[in-house]
């Protein structure tokens, strides 16, 4: 299995993510919606960066449940109650995603809704991976 990360020269650089992934393998893994629900279902942290990380955390433990790593993962989507408070704290989640995920960056996108399914989630993340 391989994901190679394309990064065009002409397009702008890309900081935390990759503008397209070319996925090789056998089986395709879709990871539902986290957010920063503990084993009891309630949301915890009261930050974004504290909820960003539990919400990782749950993504990449449904991921390895599945028999996948980190670098298996081709696309992620994080949607967001507050785009500006996420740009805010780029850097911040930035060393929460290379500490979790490490440096090989999935396609992704960061999309603002007006809420999410428990009103205390302030980020929610899904994806998909492509494993051998």
């Amino acid at each position: 299995m391989t994901n190679e990360r394309i990064n065009p020269p002409d397009l702008s650089p890309a900081t935390g993510f990759s503008h397209a992934v070319v996925a090789t393998g056998s089986r395709v893994v879709f990871l539902a919606g986290q957010t920063a629900l503990d084993t009891d279902g309630k949301v915890t942290g009261d930050t974004l960066a504290e909820q960003f990380e539990t919400a990782l955390t749950n993504l990449l433990t449904a991921l390895r449940a599945a028999g996948g790593t980190a670098t298996d993962l081709a696309r992620v989507t994080v949607y967001t109650t507050d785009v500006a408070a996420y740009r805010a704290h780029a850097r911040e989640l930035g060393c929460v995603w290379r500490d979790l995920a490490g440096r090989n960056y999935p396609a992704m996108a960061v999309v603002e809704v007006v809420r999410l399914w428990d009103e205390r989630a302030l980020v929610e993340l899904d994806g998909f991976a492509v494993l051998p």
